[in-house]
């Protein structure tokens, strides 16, 4: 990751335990300039609670876990992110914590069950995260419980407070208010109710949708919070339509998203297919793309070029994030320019609007060769 931000630093107002926690951030991982309030009001709920095994779902950068391990048997901390993982990991370390850390998408359905029943399940949403995926999570979480076992929930209504309410209400045993601060709520609820045999929630929610590019016909596996999850969008379109990928080439799709690229690239000549993406969701989403069109690759959830540092790549084709920051994507060029072959290219297309020039400085060559409407695409090599 890029150069390190001042830690986060949060007080201890008991005997027990440190003085004082740090915390590690970095653009791309949500409330990294400040504690989520949410998951503050959950801490000073359950300090003095009998925590048990302990798992948290969706984690930021590991607050919860780590602030809770020396009072708890166990600590599991998932997060979707494989940056926010990297975070809790070095937090985890930093602070001394023995926690465990998954990146997972914290769908039953997809990660598969959960190794250790959890007493104690925290969950805090994110303000972007999807209903229809919160809603799957909080059953999911609700699901992973040991008898006896409590999931709590904070929300506020701008985090979709009213309809996680209502998804507890018809998942859990009891739902029950037990703190509030600044219009965020903490949920207690136990459960999950009485087996129903499968419940079409607890279901991968996945969609499929169509395209044509270049002539070649793809079927694209989305899910919803993804990027364009409703329909290809035209930056993209105008990368595959630009880029020259040629038989025999290893390819890159870096933010695969849910892997139009990756699926066009493999369609479109012989050539060896890979796709990384930061979110555990996108890369399940592409693993079916790939699939449902008949195409051979490597998809991995890998915070930029992370999981791909070790390999060589012809052409890499790259839509990126960027309203995840400026480092995110100075991470992203930097990785795409180590990985890149000898002679190789790396395509990136971006908003028109853009001046993203600073980020392809670890190049030699840089031009735009294609122009749209909204969008442009970069061709950069060494």
């Amino acid at each position: 990751m890029t150069a390190d931000r001042e830690p986060l630093v949060l007080g201890s107002r008991t005997d027990a335990g440190p003085d004082r926690f740090e915390f590690h951030t970095a653009d791309g991982v949500a409330a990294a300039d400040t504690f989520c309030p949410g998951e503050l009001l959950a801490l000073e709920h359950l300090w003095d609670r009998d925590i048990g095994h302990l798992r948290t779902v969706g984690a930021r950068y590991g607050v919860v876990g780590v602030v809770l391990a020396e009072r708890a048997t166990s600590v599991r901390t998932t997060t979707a992110s494989a940056r926010a993982a990297a975070l809790c990991e070095r937090n985890a370390a930093g602070n001394g914590a023995d926690a465990a850390v998954e990146r997972a998408t914290g769908l039953a359905s997809i990660d598969g069950p959960a190794d250790e029943p959890a007493d104690t399940a925290v969950f805090v949403p994110r303000a972007y995260t999807p209903i229809a995926i919160g809603t799957r999570r909080l059953r999911s979480a609700l699901d992973s419980l040991a008898d006896g076992g409590e999931l709590f929930l904070a929300a506020k209504p701008e985090t979709g407070l009213v309809r996680y309410e209502d998804a507890l209400a018809d998942a859990a045993t009891t739902v029950e208010t037990v703190a509030e601060r600044d219009g965020w709520s903490l949920l207690r609820a136990t459960g999950p109710a009485a087996a129903d045999g499968g419940r079409s929630d607890s279901d991968p929610p996945f969609d499929r949708i169509d395209a044509t590019v270049a002539g070649i016909d793809l079927e694209l596996v989305t899910a919803p919070g993804l990027f364009a999850a409703g329909a290809l969008d035209d930056g993209t379109r105008l990368l595959a339509e630009t880029a020259t990928i040629e038989d025999g080439d290893a390819v890159l799709d870096l933010c695969c998203g849910y892997g139009p690229l990756a699926a066009y690239a493999g369609l479109s000549a012989d050539c060896d297919v890979w796709a990384t993406d930061d979110d555990a969701l996108a890369a399940a989403a592409a693993e079916r793309t790939l699939a449902a069109n008949g195409v051979e690759g490597r998809v991995l959830t890998a915070d930029c070029t992370a999981g791909v540092a070790s390999e060589s790549f012809d052409t890499v084709l790259c839509n990126p994030p960027t309203h995840a920051g400026s480092g995110v994507l100075a991470d992203l060029l930097r990785g795409a320019a180590d990985v890149l072959a000898p002679g190789g290219r790396c395509w990136v297309v971006h908003h028109r609007a853009l001046d993203l020039d600073e980020y392809f400085a670890p190049f030699d060559r840089v031009e735009t060769v294609a122009t749209g409407a909204e969008h442009v695409v970069r061709l950069a090599s060494d």
